[in-house]
């Protein structure tokens, strides 16, 4: 017999979907300024190597903060699961302030030699574990809280909403604190500020999501001592071409994302575009994704989840090659439009299903640590490998050539991920209670 809990008023439920979105904005503005600093800073400040060789192990000390990913989704989805998606948010928020922190504070190599790179990467790997508890269990976290609106994809986007705001927030404050000080400054000092805000709105973060209740589906849960001892574990024994299948989904998405803000970038200047405005672009791309995540949500709950994620896999797959020759045309207007449709709408519009996709396709035992596992493993075989890919073929084939053969690998992800979104059924009017 189910123990009483109360269903959450609307009140309760945009509390939850306040405090789960605090950490989320930290881990999309660390994601964006991380990468800027580590590509253009940490090379010469933290390793002792000729330039390029610095740059390379900057930028692959970077990528070890998304491949550990997983191990934080293994790690806090457990928790999520046993004690309480709330608790599990509380302690991710604060191994993130403090790892950024620490970051933030690392001396250079030329102040404790190889010690430098050493602490960077242990903090890099730690800051990675909390990142890895982040989309899923605050997906979770705040679907459950609305398992009972209408508008239960909407809220599950309050997540999402996450993304373009840090964007937005990173790119701004990159360009405010570039122009406040000398380019010789801000790599003696400047970048660690950044690192220093992180901390602070963390603190914050931790004080609104401790404040906050859990979701009253896993109160009910816990109060019928329907807990797993292992749930992260189980749910891989239990599910595990769940996982991978739903994980194909967000698979595109993460390359929509990397393939824009960490090697489109690259791209624009490559192409001639200066760095201010690739910059410029990247605003402008991050606020209509905004826009885009809130129709999609809404669409989601009145149409259904399948129907808005196959319409930005459709559009991903027919424009992933316009969207490069646009680029290339060299035209700020026809870049803009590229990002507008190619990252903007694509990304924007399919995430407003996407949390509550994931939260729907697993049972409320193990719902975080599914979610958590299927989204993060995404993110290392998806968003982190379709850069590195389109690098290598930028490199091999020039960038009047190299687009055709970028945009095609792109079409792998996107047909996949179709595939992914008609194999799986539709979860709109799933009890979240079960």
């Amino acid at each position: 017999m189910t123990a009483s809990v109360d269903s959450p008023s609307q009140n309760q439920i945009y509390k939850v979907a306040l405090a789960s979105i605090i950490g989320s904005v930290i881990e999309q503005y660390d994601f964006l300024v991380t990468g800027i600093i580590a590509a253009t800073v940490w090379g010469g400040v933290f390793f002792k190597l000729p330039a390029l060789a610095a740059i390379s192990a900057a930028i692959a000390v970077y990528g070890i903060g998304i491949v550990i990913r997983p191990v934080g989704a293994f790690i806090f989805g457990n928790i999520a699961d046993r004690v309480g998606r709330k608790d599990a948010m509380v302690y991710a928020l604060v191994l993130m302030g403090a790892s950024t922190l620490l970051i933030g504070l690392t001396p250079s190599y030329d102040s404790i030699g190889v010690l430098a790179p050493v602490l960077l990467i242990v903090f890099r790997l730690l800051q990675g574990i909390s990142f890895g508890a982040e989309f899923g269990t605050a997906s979770t976290w705040v679907v459950e809280q609305a398992a009972h609106s209408k508008r239960r994809a909407f809220w599950g986007a309050w997540v999402g909403f996450a993304i373009p705001i840090g964007l937005l927030l990173g790119f701004g404050s990159v360009l405010l604190v570039k122009s406040l000080m000398t380019p010789q400054d801000f790599i003696a000092w400047g970048w660690r500020i950044f690192f220093f805000a992180g901390f602070l709105v963390a603190i914050v973060g931790i004080v609104i999501r401790s404040r906050t209740m859990d979701s009253f589906v896993f109160e009910r849960l816990k109060a019928d001592s329907a807990t797993l001892k292992s749930p992260a574990y189980q749910v891989w024994r239990d599910m595990p071409l769940r996982i991978l299948r739903t994980s194909l989904v967000n698979a595109m998405f993460g390359g929509a994302f990397f393939l824009s803000f960490v090697f489109g970038t690259g791209y624009m200047k490559a192409v001639g575009f200066t760095g201010t405005q690739a910059e410029s672009i990247g605003l402008i791309a991050a606020a209509s994704m905004l826009v885009f995540m809130i129709i999609g949500s809404l669409l989601a709950d009145s149409i259904n989840r399948r129907t808005v994620l196959l319409t930005s896999a459709i559009v991903f797959l027919v424009f992933a090659i316009p969207y490069f020759y646009l680029i290339n045309t060299g035209s700020f207007l026809l870049a803009t439009i590229a990002e507008i449709i190619g990252f903007g709408f694509v990304f924007g519009f399919g995430y407003g299903a996407i949390p509550t996709f994931y939260t729907e396709n697993f049972p409320t035992r193990y719902r975080a640590s599914g979610a958590s596992a299927a989204y993060q493993i995404s993110q290392v075989y998806g968003g982190g490998l379709i850069p590195i890919v389109a690098g290598v073929l930028l490199h091999a084939y020039g960038i009047h050539q190299a687009y055709i053969y970028i945009g095609l690998f792109v079409m792998v992800y996107a047909a996949l991920a179709i595939a992914a979104i008609l194999a799986t059924p539709e979860t709109k009017g799933t009890d979240l209670e079960g």
